[in-house]
């Protein structure tokens, strides 16, 4: 049975109970499933709807129990409508809102408001393809605690290339992640899943909500004694990205020295 919900008042509860700390009523907590798929959105009319298209079509032929959860992080555009033209659909489909700003945010509002035994996310352009979820969960379910899609771990290539000025900016992100996630070849691929338990827990200490906040979710996970495999894929650049290399490269910049003193 498609199920369709949307947080209005409760996004605000949801920030008063993650305040301090306490257990989220049961009327915020979505039904258990054996994976759900968490879609930050921030004004993705355009690209959305592909993703949720292709991604429902291929967890109707799964044999999990998964469901979908499109996080809106104060999208100004279409993107709620076009999340609702799914609302059919035999993969349940939620909808729920994050009104603190950045995809680290949304991301860790979908992770702590999930029950599923394996969680993650994926991002709204489709770069990553949905069939890498068969070894993603293949290799959770035989105990890994984390699963990431890797454009540069070996037999990883790239289908479509980013522009020069994208590559030398990954290039160099990637020099200061290293400070931080030294045995980890690529960190920034929008395509990270988890055992639910094992990231619920240690997102409680995560803060950094720009596009640096997946480094801190890893670092926790690595401190915390436990193993992040990189899987290989064929990724894909796709216009449209609301990342700004001069708002936001600067800022993530930042968060990275941030992340790799807070954890020395």
């Amino acid at each position: 049975m498609t199920q369709s919900t949307r947080a209005g008042s409760g996004v605000f509860a949801l920030r008063r109970y993650a305040a301090r700390s306490a257990p989220l009523p049961a009327g915020l907590v979505r039904p258990a499933v054996d994976v759900e798929l968490i879609v930050p959105a921030f004004n993705e009319e355009r690209r959305l709807p592909r993703t949720l298209g292709v991604t429902l079509d291929y967890l109707t032929s799964r044999r999990w129990t998964s469901a979908v959860v499109v996080v809106d992080n104060n999208s100004v555009d279409g993107t709620l409508e076009a999340a609702d033209g799914f609302g059919a659909a035999p993969v349940p489909l939620h909808v729920i809102g994050c009104s603190e700003r950045g995809k680290g945010a949304a991301v860790r509002r979908g992770i702590a408001t999930s029950r599923a035994r394996f969680v993650g996310f994926l991002d709204a352009d489709s770069a990553t393809p949905i069939d890498t979820l068969d070894q993603v969960m293949a290799l959770l379910q035989d105990g890994h605690r984390a699963v990431i899609a890797s454009r540069r771990a070996p037999g990883a290539h790239y289908e479509v290339e980013q522009s020069l000025s994208r590559r030398w900016g990954s290039w160099v992100f990637r020099e200061l992640t290293r400070l931080t996630l030294p045995g980890i070849a690529d960190s920034q691929c929008g395509f990270k899943f988890f055992d639910g338990d094992t990231v619920r827990d240690v997102i409680a200490d995560c803060r950094v909500n720009g596009f640096a906040f997946d480094v801190e979710i890893l670092a926790a996970l690595i401190r915390a004694g436990h193993d992040v495999v990189e899987v290989p894929v064929a990724w894909s650049d796709v216009p449209g990205s609301t990342f700004s290399a001069r708002r936001d490269g600067l800022r993530s910049m930042a968060d990275l020295l941030r992340i790799s003193l807070s954890w020395r």
